[in-house]
């Protein structure tokens, strides 16, 4: 493969996220990918995206199209409990996989989209554009370099507002469908950021609640967490907001660096205040010299993705750091639900909560 191979693409779930974030996101890779097929269970749906997006190619089932040949990469928009089955049918007919967040139910089901990938690809990925804005990627750099100094104290809020029409779709806010609450299904692409910023957590302690929304998961949650570092950060994630937000705060001993937006952050949404010590203005200036302002969208991860497979390589958030996150929101439920600490790697396959984030035992 060489990087200027043109890729072709097949979309699995013709829904919003299809539509909103992906094809933009293909649009913009256009002269590195090829849209060729469409899958969409529902016949009238896969035929409008198919007319309004031009695509040669649509079925009703994954089966029919990896029958017809396996595309290079399939990116799979649909409802969270199909994606582990659809990974690895793609994976084992030889397609690289680009999975929408949450990826699976389940940190076993991550196990089995891994045990699934082959070294030298295909790989699957998983959407976490947050990373991949160069605001985002500016302070990843700057605290992992220490410009900023230690890491101390941070906070990490999402709260938005969603009201009981969103979860009447059937499978919004059920365990067996969605594999959790706005931890999982909102919360996770702040968490994911705060990850890349702060690196591992070594413990968490949470509480978790069902305030307001007729639901089988949580519509709140909050966390504490202490990071291998000693840094020390407080996670809240909501969908009772009437004031939307998405908020992340890190103090380090030189600087304050906050992020503020909703569901996506350009350059300006970013700011550094010095510490009262730090004088240097030249020093100052250069946490924001960014000479170029990308916004965190699909279609700033997607070149990343396409990098990996143009050299055969793991991608961006696949494989371990693909999990990260997920493994977070198992440790944020089962202390929430034990209302015990969980320090990171005690969630194995023996445990309940590495098959369910619920903890309650497989259907």
């Amino acid at each position: 493969m060489t990087q200027h191979q043109r890729f072709r693409v097949a979309i699995v779930g013709c829904g919003v996220v299809a539509e909103t974030s992906h094809i933009p996101a293909l649009h913009a890779s256009a002269d590195r990918v090829e849209l060729v097929a469409a899958v969409e269970s529902d016949p009238e749906r896969l035929a409008d995206f198919q007319r309004q997006y031009d695509i040669p190619s649509a079925y009703t089932s994954v089966d029919a199209m990896l029958a017809d040949g396996s595309p290079d990469l399939t990116i799979v928009c649909t409802p969270p409990a199909t994606h582990a089955d659809i990974a690895v049918q793609c994976l084992e007919a030889g397609s690289w996989v680009l999975l929408e967040k949450p990826p699976c139910l389940s940190l076993a089901e991550y196990a089995r989209i891994e045990a699934a990938e082959q070294r030298g690809g295909p790989y699957a990925g998983v959407v976490f554009q947050h990373r991949f804005g160069s605001g985002g990627r500016n302070a990843i750099d700057l605290i992992g370099s220490g410009a900023l100094g230690r890491p101390l104290v941070a906070v990490c809020t999402t709260t938005w507002y969603r009201d009981q029409g969103y979860f009447d779709v059937p499978w919004r806010g059920r365990w067996e469908t969605e594999g959790g609450g706005t931890t999982m299904g909102h919360g996770i692409h702040q968490m994911d950021l705060l990850l890349a910023m702060l690196g591992e957590w070594e413990e968490v302690r949470a509480m978790a609640g069902r305030l307001a929304r007729a639901v089988d998961t949580e519509d709140v949650s909050m966390a504490s967490v202490r990071f291998t570092s000693g840094a020390m950060a407080s996670i809240v994630n909501s969908t009772l907001s009437p004031r939307e937000e998405s908020y992340i705060r890190v103090d380090l001993t030189d600087a304050t660096v906050e992020l503020t937006h909703l569901y996506g952050y350009q350059n300006a949404d970013w700011r550094y205040t010095p510490a009262v010590h730090v004088r240097d203005a030249e020093r100052v200036a250069s946490w924001t010299d960014i000479p170029y302002d990308v916004a965190s969208s699909h279609a700033a991860q997607l070149p990343y993705f396409l990098d990996a497979m143009a050299t055969g390589e793991r991608p961006p958030l696949s494989g371990g750091q693909g999990r990260e996150a997920l493994e977070l929101v198992a440790a944020i439920y089962r202390s929430a639900f034990t209302a015990s600490p969980v320090r990171r790697g005690e969630i194995g396959p023996d445990d309940p909560y590495y098959h369910r984030m619920d903890g309650e035992p497989s259907q």
